[in-house]
């Protein structure tokens, strides 16, 4: 780091220059100034402003987070609200914990946390890791499962990310279609959702069909 970029960014010049309408392109543009600066990104998520937990994010040192920091860190975004909650959680994943191994063994070891973030995280891998195509056959109808048991006992953030994961096990591992759209009809969450145009709806029957045509169609 160039002396000119310690002094351009601090923590206060960081916060007197962003603000509730700074775009996440904008964030990511300062995080490329800035490359890793772990003491500066700390500093900034003890701000508990949102955007500046998003930019802290992006300029952390991954090897400098514990499983400890994490869930202070975790703890730490109750305060904000039930979006950014899940939007914090989301960009911390993506942009730290699944960038090494360890990163990705603190989020498989969420599964059963007290705190619902830290389930939600572990839910949300697990869907994502199936979305990219990626056969998990070993601990699919394990994790099946679970869902199965548990989906209506959890917080909103929690089924969602389980609602996530079933829809892609469903679209990717044939064996498990049927009982994952029947789950979702047994549920009930999410059916009638109104979506976005070009939207795919959470309710599990409709998200596995839709997904399973787009599939094939680009697979003929």
């Amino acid at each position: 780091m160039t002396s000119e970029v310690i002094e351009t960014y601090t923590k206060d010049s960081i916060l007197a220059e962003i603000n509730d309408q700074t775009l996440l392109g904008e964030l990511r543009k300062i995080a490329k100034e800035i490359k890793k600066d772990h003491d500066l990104a700390m500093e900034l998520w003890d701000s508990q402003n949102f955007k500046a937990r998003l930019l802290a994010i992006l300029i952390m040192d991954k090897n400098q987070l514990t499983a400890e920091t994490l869930d202070e860190m975790v703890e730490s975004i109750a305060i904000h609200s039930y979006d950014e909650k899940n939007n914090l959680m989301d960009w911390l994943m993506s942009n730290q914990l699944t960038k090494n191994k360890k990163g990705t063994m603190i989020i498989e070891s969420w599964q059963n946390s007290p705190m619902s973030l830290q389930r939600r995280t572990f839910w949300n891998y697990q869907g994502r890791l199936r979305w990219r195509g990626k056969n998990f056959s070993e601990n699919t109808g394990e994790l099946l499962s679970v869902i199965e048991e548990s989906i209506m006992d959890e917080e909103p953030e929690v089924q969602w990310a389980m609602n996530f994961t079933a829809g892609w096990i469903g679209i990717y591992d044939e064996q498990y279609r049927e009982r994952c759209s029947q789950l979702g009809e047994k549920t009930g969450l999410y059916k009638g959702e109104m979506v976005s145009k070009g939207c795919t709806p959470n309710y599990l029957p409709e998200f596995i069909e839709m997904e399973v045509g787009k599939l094939e169609a680009k697979n003929k």
